[in-house]
């Protein structure tokens, strides 16, 4: 090997790449060779996958992920080293290792655990002490803290010590000690930092070390500091912000500073946007506590940027909800500093960014949906992907005249995609939409009222046409409460609900109707409150929320302008499907049937398909040409897979018989009402994230301008009493009042709000 040959190697190797944590370059470097004409073996594919994980670009990790699975399986389980006297490590147990890591990261705590265990069961047993292949005690002390940080997040604490003993017990081997030892040390940190125990950490990370490893950082002539290949960047980089966090935990926060200044000076942590974003937040954290409120704004911000930077890459609405999962206190934090210091269009602008970008976000990166030219877009998507991830690495680099270029094609990416579907355009590259703007969307009849819920904290904004204010509320117990009222409500012979209902009321409603001058709300629930019946909320006079109120939900405020515009020909045609034939007699609604069979005969330009023809088949060849949709049948939630919850429709060799959320995001409707008088129809699974993944929302990503659902399993024959007075009242009312004048209807009959509580409406009120 030539001298030229030994300094390309240094500088471009995979194995030093990838052990100076320099991720970017090592994807460069892996995708030029791809490029050039290399085979996509193990030996690429493992350390491509690898950087795309630390990149935090899960649509181009899965890929790769899927593809080194594909080698494996054919024998091509090596990954070879590109220095001497190294042995090939075997890949076998990576793709666990990286789902795992993928799947903590973006929520799933459930498949984290899974997917880990299929990586430590092909690891097989501790290798021992004198064991001195590096590749698989890495992948044991990198899986062990996954796992234990995800069954300690799943609240199964016997599974996570479990793991955690694993991990102590976990052998370092005589060769390499060097470098396996501060890799283990960093994992029994880092599980002792999931669950709260900072002095436990302390032990594992050694203090008498930090103060040189931050002047390193700190020296401009470092390569830590710019563009080395240092082997410890990948374990000191995360053991310092470790440091830093147990420091500021337990009391030390001037030390925790100095360390986290330090720790922001290196431009390799810019490659590890999982640590970049929590030392700015923890860096903001201190400024705050020494009351330097602008200094820890700053920081904060910088913090979103980050994540919000990242989002882009996920690839399902599912993923992107859990992934900011765990940033919800970064956002809590921004927003109670806002509102503290009176900058409330800026608290509501964080409050939309929290939590309504997966509604949107989702429209970027899911590849089937429909527009009018579905290839072109899907070209321009794609280059819009390529575009947003070169500027994230131009970025990363700080490379002083790369950025406009990545600037550049990602604005030429945009500018052919608003030309394409100009709609989808809208949403691909919002973030959320102004309170400016948003005043003029809200109808002159109406006032937003928007929650937030984060930790101790809750907050109402309440906006209108002329104003936006913040109210902070009493967020005691509030998870509780709403959860007392469910249960309560599900006896409709017992009036247990109604301390609740009061009590509530007193808490959500009552500091607010001073400012409310409208008989008309939107409500944007938040949290625990997306499950809460707002209609049946009661004040001290006996009187309900509904009967002073017409009440329509949105997912988020933003959503206002992407709402479809108002349908003019309001005598188009109804689709009825009801009682669909489930091959089982204990599921048959016979209300049902009366009911799709009276909203049929109540509009003149209606089909209404029963048990067999009320197919899962049918819908989707016909759905699309109706205005109105009804469905009366079963319904499900599953809360561990929110995008498999559906409608039960009748089966037949095409389908299966359950329309999902999943396929409701592949279909194109023209809806201008759908109604789900089903089971549990408006329920969703609501992450810490926030945004619900249920069918109201897959409804509203098809197509529908509104959709009535319900909260829980409603009973059959008041239902379906309900239903004919809601249709009857469309002729004359629009549908907000339309449905607020049902309820009230049935509540004659059915008194308990058990009976007529449970539907409400989202999205349009016309």
């Amino acid at each position: 090997m030539s001298p030229k040959d030994v300094l390309a190697l240094g500088e471009t190797g995979l194995t030093t790449l990838e052990a100076g944590a320099r991720y970017a370059d090592l994807a460069d470097e892996i995708e030029s060779r791809l490029a050039a004409g290399s085979v996509a073996d193990t030996t690429l594919l493992g350390p491509l996958c690898i950087a795309y994980g630390k990149l935090k670009n899960y649509q181009k990790l899965f890929d790769c992920v899927s593809r080194l699975e594909s080698r494996i399986r054919v024998g091509d389980t090596k990954i070879k080293a590109d220095f001497m006297f190294a042995s090939p490590a075997d890949a076998r147990a990576l793709p666990g290792l990286l789902y795992a890591e993928a799947y903590l990261e973006l929520g799933n705590y459930d498949k984290a655990i899974a997917a880990g265990s299929i990586a430590l069961a092909l690891l097989g047993p501790d290798p021992g002490f004198d064991n001195s292949t590096w590749p698989p005690v890495k992948y044991r002390l990198s899986v062990l803290p996954v796992l234990v940080i995800s069954a300690s997040l799943a609240g199964n604490r016997k599974l996570a010590l479990e793991f955690a003993r694993q991990l102590e017990e976990t052998s370092v081997p005589f060769f390499g000690s060097a470098l396996i030892s501060p890799v283990k040390k960093n994992g029994l940190a880092r599980a002792y930092m999931a669950t709260g125990e900072y002095k436990m950490a302390l032990e594992y990370l050694d203090s008498s070390a930090l103060w040189k490893f931050v002047v390193t950082l700190t020296d401009v002539t470092s390569p830590l500091s710019y563009s080395g290949s240092s082997l410890a960047t990948q374990t000191e980089l995360p053991r310092i912000l470790m440091m830093s966090k147990a420091l500021a935990e337990t009391g030390n926060s001037a030390e925790a500073k100095v360390a986290l200044d330090g720790l922001l000076s290196s431009a390799r942590l810019k490659d590890m946007g999982d640590l970049y974003w929590l030392s700015l937040y923890e860096r903001g954290r201190i400024a705050f506590e020494e009351g330097k409120i602008e200094e820890a704004m700053g920081f904060w911000s910088s913090a979103i940027a980050v994540i919000e930077k990242q989002r882009s890459t996920l690839n399902t609405e599912a993923s992107k909800i859990g992934f900011a999962g765990d940033k919800q206190a970064l956002y809590g934090s921004m927003v109670a500093a806002l509102v503290a210091n009176a900058r409330v269009e800026e608290a509501f602008d964080y409050v939309e960014r929290s939590k309504s970008r997966a509604l949107v976000d989702m429209l970027a990166s899911k590849k089937d949906f429909a527009v009018p030219d579905p290839e072109q877009t899907r070209l321009i998507l794609a280059q819009l992907d390529a575009a947003e991830f070169e500027t994230h690495l131009l970025d990363s680099r700080a490379t002083a005249d790369a950025g406009p270029v990545g600037s550049r094609n990602l604005q030429l990416a945009r500018q052919a995609l608003n030309a394409s579907a100009p709609e989808l355009s809208s949403l691909v590259t919002v973030g959320s939409v102004p309170p400016t703007e948003l005043k003029s969307l809200v109808g002159a009849d109406e006032t937003l009222i928007e929650y937030y819920y984060q930790g101790k904290d809750l907050y109402a904004f309440i906006l209108d046409r002329e104003r936006l204010l913040a109210l902070r509320l009493d967020a005691s117990e509030l998870a509780a409460q709403v959860q007392s009222i469910r249960k309560t409500l599900e006896e409709p012979n017992s009036a247990a609900w109604q301390d609740v209902a009061r009590r509530l009321y007193k808490q959500l409603w009552q500091p607010l109707e001073g400012q409310v001058a409208t008989k008309n709300i939107v409500v944007v629930a938040h949290g625990p409150l997306h499950y809460l019946p707002f209609s049946a909320l009661q004040d001290s006079a006996g009187k309900f929320l509904i009967d002073r109120y017409g009440l329509r939900f949105l997912p988020s405020a933003s959503v206002l302008k992407y709402l479809r515009p108002v349908m003019q020909n309001n005598g188009a045609p109804l689709l009825a499907l009801g009682n669909p034939d489930l091959h089982n007699p204990a599921l048959d609604l016979a209300f049902a049937e009366g009911e799709a069979k009276l909203v049929g005969a109540m509009n003149p330009k209606s089909r209404v398909l029963l048990r067999k023809e009320a197919s899962e088949s049918n819908f989707k060849k016909a759905g699309g040409i109706f205005a109105r949709i009804h469905f009366a049948t079963h319904g499900k939630f599953q809360a561990d897979d929110p995008l498999s919850s559906g409608l039960y429709l009748a089966k037949d060799t095409a389908n299966d018989g359950v329309l999902t959320v999943g396929e409701l995001y592949s279909m194109k409707l023209d809806a201008d009402l759908v109604t789900l008088s089903a089971c549990e129809t408006g329920l969703g699974k609501v992450a810490s994230g926030d945004d619900v993944v249920g069918l109201t929302r897959g409804f509203l990503y098809a197509g529908s301008r509104s959709i009535v659902a319900s909260l829980w399993s409603v009973d059959d024959q008041a239902t379906a009493a309900l239903m004919q007075a809601f249709y009857g009242n469309l002729a004359t009312m629009n549908k907000r009042e339309a449905l607020r004048q049902a309820q009230l209807r049935a509540r004659l009959a059915f008194p308990h709000p058990f009976y007529w509580a449970a539907f409400q409406l989202t999205g349009r009120a016309e």
